[in-house]
């Protein structure tokens, strides 16, 4: 069992806007062998009492709970979750200050996610839930390979697309935090379709190696 919060730090903490009082890794207890898919979203909230791992009925978990339900899988918590192989995080690791996060911002902590995911060695699957974990997944990839993984242009469109990297799927998605979703069913419809496709995904390959 691993805590990655108590491996990954950020060394500057100087990046102008986000809000270093809610800098925070995923403050949880995991089996990183049993993690098939990473879910990536954008940014912590300011207020730290509704991330994902927070205690009492968070608004991050909230929003992600309804999003598994939308797809047919019926989770209570984020225990649930992590018990179906996934783990969720963020691109940037300091909740916003503004409506949007500087390039820079997601360039530097792209690094410190680039350490993260280096943690999961069985990953099958990554979910980047919206255009900011897009963003910051492309730095990476494009430091290891010379190449974006995931092309430029509309999610609705790009999503379409089978992407890999090496065996790898990724999905590129849309952001199932914040008050947006609640009232964007188009989007909500399509995180439910990449939620069912990618358990699928898993459960499918589970089978071919004798695992179900």
């Amino acid at each position: 069992m691993l805590r990655l919060d108590e491996y990954l730090d950020c060394e500057h903490m100087n990046c102008a806007d986000v809000s270093i009082d809610s800098f925070v890794i995923p403050p949880i207890e995991i089996d990183p062998d049993r993690i098939k898919i990473l879910m990536i979203s954008e940014a912590p909230p300011e207020d730290l009492h509704d991330y994902y791992y927070s205690e009492g009925n968070p608004f991050y978990i909230q929003t992600t709970i309804q999003a598994f339900n939308d797809a047919g899988i019926l989770v209570t918590g984020i225990n649930d979750i992590v018990d179906l192989g996934i783990y969720v995080t963020t691109a940037v690791k300091c909740g916003k200050t503004d409506y949007t996060i500087a390039t820079n911002t997601i360039k530097e902590c792209s690094y410190i996610l680039e350490k993260e995911i280096s943690y999961f060695p069985n990953v099958e699957i990554y979910m980047l839930m919206g255009d900011v974990a897009i963003r910051a997944m492309n730095y990476i990839w494009k430091r290891q390979t010379g190449k974006r993984v995931v092309p430029p242009g509309s999610t609705y469109k790009i999503r379409k697309e089978a992407l890999y990297i090496d065996d790898i799927r990724v999905f590129p998605s849309y952001l199932q935090t914040g008050g947006n979703y609640l009232i964007e069913k188009s989007k909500r419809t399509m995180i439910a379709e990449d939620l069912r496709e990618a358990l699928a995904i898993v459960k499918s390959k589970a089978g071919q190696d004798g695992l179900l």
